[in-house]
């Protein structure tokens, strides 16, 4: 099987743009909230998701559709909620995401990112032969989101609460990618960690 490298980073910081780089240097990035939109996509979840909650899903058949807000703004905050969500989609993200594993070892490929938001949070960095986390000063991260997300800043620092801080990330990661300039020294120094990465610098134990 390739080695994995989780990706994660507070929220705002960048970790998405870094996953772009990653893809734009040629490795397969196993995207854990593109694998819970699919899942959640799915009409047997769909069904499942309406009988717990059925105001965040409508339609009927072939044109049900999720209200993914409304969903979030149902568990979040809410613990038991979040584990009957969490009980619902992990396992079948878990299937898909070893799916994805052994199609990058079939290609031959040597490494595979997987790109977790929550990777500290649920105890997934002990399965990654290296971890990155992206991080930015925290009112730029902000400013990022207001700008772009629609949430108030209120929700956004809700969300960041919710997480590991920062600093606590920071300290765990193998490498940190300072995303605070222009998209070329990010690539740049995308680039650079990458090769160091590739050219079998110690990954963590």
């Amino acid at each position: 099987m390739p080695r994995r490298l989780g990706l994660t980073g507070s929220i705002g910081a960048g970790k998405s743009t870094v996953a772009a780089l990653l893809r734009e240097a040629g490795l397969t990035v196993i995207d854990a909230d593109a694998l819970a939109r699919q899942v959640t996509a799915e009409p047997a979840v769909l069904a499942e998701l309406a009988a717990l909650w059925p105001d965040v899903v409508s339609g009927q058949g072939g044109a049900t559709q999720l209200d993914r807000a409304a969903l979030a703004a149902r568990v979040f905050g809410d613990p038991t909620q979040l584990a009957q969500l969490e009980a619902l989609t992990h396992p079948r993200i878990r299937t898909a995401t070893a799916a994805a594993l052994r199609a990058a070892a079939e290609r031959g490929e040597s490494w595979v990112v997987q790109d977790i938001p929550l990777l500290f949070e649920k105890g997934l960095d002990a399965g990654m032969d290296a971890v990155w986390v992206v991080d930015a000063p925290r009112e730029l991260r902000v400013q990022r989101l207001l700008e772009r997300s629609g949430l108030s800043r209120e929700q956004v620092l809700a969300r960041e609460a919710a997480q590991w801080s920062p600093e606590r990330k920071r300290a765990r990661a193998d490498t940190v990618i300072e995303n605070t300039g222009t998209l070329e020294e990010l690539r740049a120094q995308v680039s650079r960690e990458l090769g160091a990465l590739q050219a079998g610098i110690p990954a963590k134990s």
